[in-house]
């Protein structure tokens, strides 16, 4: 059998040499200490190596609503150190890039994925993002079905400026399980993908989906009203183990229960406004808060309802159509929610729309355009950078420009909001992973270095 390297080996041995000072590379995940027992599967993640580095002159987006000609980005040790304009003073930096014609914007952030976790075209063996065996799974979590090798993750940098991203259940289940925010680097283990600090999230699911599943089944629930009385019992019982002693451990409870403390985020897939609506009345009946609605085609009818409830809406540009729930989705939607002063995240669901969400959001843009939504760029950025990087919790670390931030950073060859333009370079933590001119920085899944030749031993 011919056996071929670890995706590590396919493109962060390469990277070793990424820092200009010429430091090595970091012990590597498995190598890291190990985590205290009471975090279970704690995160392992290292930054690369990183130089200082200085951006200028280039375009800016800032991820928080700024933008801005002729200014520079100056990252170092691994952060943010300071973004400024045409007026202001940059620092003497050895390490110097050229950002002329060019455009630099926060890290790209896709709230919804299933990379690792679902299969792809080349990987169809790894279809494992679905425990359909019961309608409530709140025990399994995502993280523990994700393969680091999957070609997805570094297509998604390469043509997406993906820096960061979260992997969810599938939509199977009420409550399909916990998610993971990873950080979208070559490792060897997701725990040295896993995200520093980032809280866990709970998928949970509306609508036909639940109801079709287990009504095929023969068995609860098989109606919409049959969905929220198995939630609704599902929460009765989880109040009752967050009250108690909590002794006995219970890994569905235990999940539930950090849902009930607020040390877990709610993010439901949901198409129907008026669900969506329920869902909130159902929050509030149990006391816990829902981050995002996902998928969210009729947000556009309850904008201000989600505004004062401060719950997002991560959205496709222009998908609707494929199933009844998704008849009454429009084009406008982003921009509809947007002018209700409700926060919207453009999301993928799709290992191929990863790699394009700034298409997705200048689509969404548009859409609104033509129906007299003027939306700025610098704003339309910020659904694909900081929206997402608050809906999952991670905004005090990354999603924007902002001095002391993780240096997430993506220079764009042209406007990042037109198809013709696509990612030049990008850093993550302050580390060039990725740069179009230079195929030492080009990190790949082992599964893209190639098969197999006739000759080979099999």
């Amino acid at each position: 059998m011919r056996y071929r390297a670890l995706t590590i080996l396919g493109g962060a041995v390469a990277l070793a040499a990424c820092s200009a000072s010429g430091q090595s590379k970091p012990a590597s995940a498995s190598d890291a200490p190990a985590p205290q027992a009471e975090t279970p599967y704690a995160s392992t993640y290292q930054a690369y190596p990183s130089a200082e580095t200085l951006i200028i002159p280039v375009s800016v987006f800032d991820g928080a609503g700024g933008g801005w000609d002729n200014g520079w980005v100056h990252m170092k040790d691994g952060k943010i150190a300071a973004v400024g304009g045409p007026t202001s003073r940059p620092p003497e930096v050895d390490n110097v890039v050229d950002g002329t014609g060019k455009v630099v914007t926060p890290g790209i952030i896709d709230i919804h994925s299933h990379l690792g976790d679902y299969p792809t075209p080349s990987v169809q063996a790894h279809a494992d993002g679905n425990e359909a065996t019961s309608p409530t799974t709140p025990e399994v979590w995502a993280e523990h079905s994700i393969w680091p090798q999957d070609p997805g993750f570094s297509r998604a940098m390469a043509n997406g400026g993906i820096t960061s991203l979260q992997i969810l259940p599938g939509s199977a289940n009420l409550m399909g399980g916990r998610t993971v925010t990873l950080k979208n680097v070559p490792s060897r283990t997701v725990q040295g993908m896993k995200f520093p600090g980032a809280p866990h999230g709970m998928k949970m699911a509306c609508g036909e989906n639940p109801k079709r599943v287990y009504g095929g089944k023969g068995r609860m629930p098989s109606t919409r009203m049959g969905n929220f009385a198995v939630n609704r019992q599902t929460w009765i019982d989880a109040q009752q183990y967050a009250d108690g002693d909590r002794k006995n451990r219970d890994l569905a409870n235990e999940t539930l229960a950090g849902v009930l403390d607020g040390e877990i985020q709610i993010h439901n897939h949901c198409y129907r406004a008026d669900e969506m609506a329920l869902v909130i009345d159902m929050a509030k009946e149990f006391g816990y808060t829902v981050s995002t609605f996902h998928h969210a085609v009729e947000s556009y009818k309850i904008g201000d309802l989600l505004r004062e409830n401060d719950v997002c809406s991560a959205v496709w540009a222009d998908w609707y159509g494929f199933k009844m729930e998704s008849y009454d989705g429009i084009p406008e939607n982003a921009a509809l929610i947007q002018q209700a002063g409700a926060c919207v995240v453009i999301h993928s669901d799709d290992e191929n729309g990863i790699q394009r969400l700034n298409q997705e959001a200048a689509k969404a843009q548009a859409a609104g355009k033509r129906i007299g939504i003027d939306i700025s760029d610098a704003d339309v950025i910020s659904w694909i950078t900081l929206n997402a990087a608050k809906a999952m919790g991670i905004d005090d670390q990354t999603g924007s420009l902002t001095a002391g931030k993780m240096a997430d950073v993506v220079l764009w060859n042209g406007d990042p909001l037109s198809v013709y333009s696509r990612p030049e370079k990008v850093w993550v933590d302050g580390a060039l992973l990725y740069d179009a001119n230079d195929p030492k920085r080009r990190p790949v899944s082992d599964f893209e270095l190639g098969q197999p030749g006739e000759g080979d031993v099999k």
